[in-house]
């Protein structure tokens, strides 16, 4: 037995364990991992919730916002009682319910570009679960700069993508690679276009799925490939990717 898995551990993880592809050392992995998640909101939800039920030793949980009324139609780390208090302090408490043994931070702030910059230095993984293109080209960039392997999804609608960037893969492109900072995308919140609830339930959960093969090192990731999600059809589209020349973050060679 791997140091750092005990008897209430196997038993507590023992569905994991009994996987061929994970078993004890896997598992171990899964404790000794640090996962960075950008957001408590719908995605970040059922993210934290997996990684904590999962037994990923430390989640770095970071968001600004608070619970609001409006979240718990599908933000399902929040309930009624919490409105009001800050979205990373919530899950907090929703995941130590589950399990206490995992040490989760909470951070009640904007994840902006100079604390980005220390936080990723520390994950094994950052899971991007925001809601705006600032963000998300900024989480980028912190990973690209630490070669840390970045999963990020993205719902609005009845829309949803998913996908890893991970360019300590050969050929495989960042997030700058497909979405470019200088392109105009329409940026669109739910306040004002609305979400199916389940979506973001669906995408969070593939968010953590990858997040966790990543940590316990199983199976094949999504780098190169992006899923996207029609949930009025429950029809799935997968397009490759490849990693751009001319990307002005990975600048289409290998990291550093």
């Amino acid at each position: 037995m791997l140091p750092g898995v005990n008897d209430d551990q196997l038993l507590r993880y023992s569905r994991h364990i009994l996987l061929d592809e994970i078993g004890v050392d896997g598992q171990a992995r899964l404790l000794a991992g640090h996962a960075l998640v950008i957001g408590a909101g719908g995605l970040g939800s059922p993210v934290a919730l997996y990684l904590g039920t999962a037994g990923v030793g430390r989640i770095t949980l970071v968001d600004h916002d608070s619970v609001d009324v409006t979240n718990l139609q599908r933000q399902i780390a929040h309930n009624l009682a919490r409105v009001g208090q800050p979205k990373a302090e919530s899950a907090r408490q929703t995941i130590a319910a589950i399990n206490p043994d995992v040490q989760v931070i909470a951070v009640a702030r904007r994840a902006d570009a100079a604390w980005l910059d220390a936080a990723v230095r520390e994950a094994d993984v950052v899971v991007d679960c925001s809601d705006n293109f600032q963000t998300r080209h900024e989480v980028n960039a912190a990973c690209v700069r630490h070669a840390t392997p970045l999963v990020s999804g993205a719902a609005i609608g009845f829309d949803g993508q998913v996908s890893v960037y991970d360019t300590r893969q050969p050929g495989a492109p960042c997030y700058a690679c497909i979405f470019p900072a200088e392109a105009t995308f329409e940026e669109v919140r739910c306040a004002t276009m609305g979400v199916f609830a389940p979506l973001v339930g669906i995408i969070g959960t593939v968010q953590a799925a990858e997040a966790l093969k990543l940590l316990a090192g199983v199976g094949e990731s999504l780098a190169g490939r992006l899923q996207m999600l029609d949930a009025r059809t429950m029809e799935w589209t997968e397009i490759r990717l490849a990693r751009q020349a001319a990307c002005a973050v990975c600048g289409g060679g290998p990291p550093g």
